[in-house]
């Protein structure tokens, strides 16, 4: 009897191993930026913005591109990303602005960006649209707070479509949500790349 509790015992502890496993992350996010060095079946070479070069294996259907929209067609109750920076003063200023078919179960939140010093990604839902001398000013809602930011007349507004893997040619601008795994290699399930001249600018 004893015997059939340990080994009861071990083989619950077991089962379990692969659950805890799950609810970790399976690497650490890494935002890549730069051009395509070059691609080879599945594995991406970017050519970062300091020279080093990095390699990425991507999954199906990562490929994503950017087209234009207008500040237009933002409405209230659509859900936005934008990455923006913040003044001495706490105002935030839009440096892009990218509209998505469906809002983020999570609600969306606000967090701190590396594009530049005293940058921050807005995900969150638009409340209102209103006119300010510095452009349109939206404000918005995420899980747990608000915001505000600004809109400028040179500020690109984007939606995402799907692209294609043929998009990463030599030189073709792109950006890559990535993770670092433990072993040090890098997968992607989302990159935005360069078409027709729209850069991703975030």
């Amino acid at each position: 009897m004893r015997s059939a509790s340990i080994f009861a015992a071990v083989f619950v502890a077991l089962l379990a191993l692969p659950t805890s496993a799950q609810s970790q992350p399976a690497g650490t996010p890494a935002r890549i930026r730069g051009t395509v060095d070059k691609l080879d079946g599945q594995v991406l070479s970017v050519k970062q913005r300091d020279g080093q070069i990095v390699t990425v294996t991507l999954a199906p259907g990562a490929v994503q591109m950017l087209v234009k929209r207008s500040l237009a067609d933002i409405k209230p109750g659509d859900f936005v990303a934008s990455t923006g920076i913040k003044d001495k003063d706490g105002k935030i200023h839009a440096i892009e602005v990218r509209i998505f078919p469906k809002a983020d179960p999570n609600g969306g939140r606000q967090f701190a960006w590396d594009l530049s010093p005293d940058s921050v990604m807005t995900n969150a839902t638009v409340g209102t649209v209103t006119q300010a001398p510095e452009g349109e000013v939206l404000h918005v809602t995420f899980k747990g707070g608000e915001s505000e930011y600004s809109i400028g007349p040179d500020v690109p507004v984007l939606a995402a479509a799907p692209g294609d893997i043929s998009l990463l040619k030599p030189g073709i601008a792109v950006f890559v949500i990535a993770l670092k795994h433990p072993d040090g290699s890098l997968t992607s399930n989302r990159l935005y790349a360069e078409k027709d001249g729209i850069k991703p600018p975030m």
